[in-house]
């Protein structure tokens, strides 16, 4: 029995994906979240196909979950940034109206 393919890319982009969604910014874990769903998705296609030469299945779970959470972190952290700076711009428009510019 060999070590699946694609199985420890998957864990490792999944990793990344919440790591660089937390300490770096969004854009680059929803990135690394989409490499790691598709690494996940082949590897899987793969051991479907036969689950009896391969190993290491559960990092392709394990990967798949990671990576769902780090999309999800992604799109929190998106959502927060637009809601922040909506009311940073909101704040501008209030102080420039009550100062008389238009």
């Amino acid at each position: 029995m060999q070590q699946l393919p694609g199985a420890s890319n998957a864990l490792t982009f999944g990793i990344l994906s919440i790591v660089l969604t937390i300490f770096c910014c969004g854009p680059f874990g929803a990135i690394f979240s989409i490499i790691g769903l598709s690494s996940a998705k082949n590897a899987e296609q793969l051991y479907q196909s036969d689950s009896t030469a391969y190993t290491g299945y559960e990092n392709v779970r394990t990967g798949r979950v990671l990576s769902y959470i780090g999309l999800a972190l992604a799109l929190i952290m998106l959502i927060l940034s637009i809601v922040y700076f909506g009311v940073i711009g909101a704040m501008f428009y209030g102080i420039a109206q009550e100062n008389g510019f238009q």
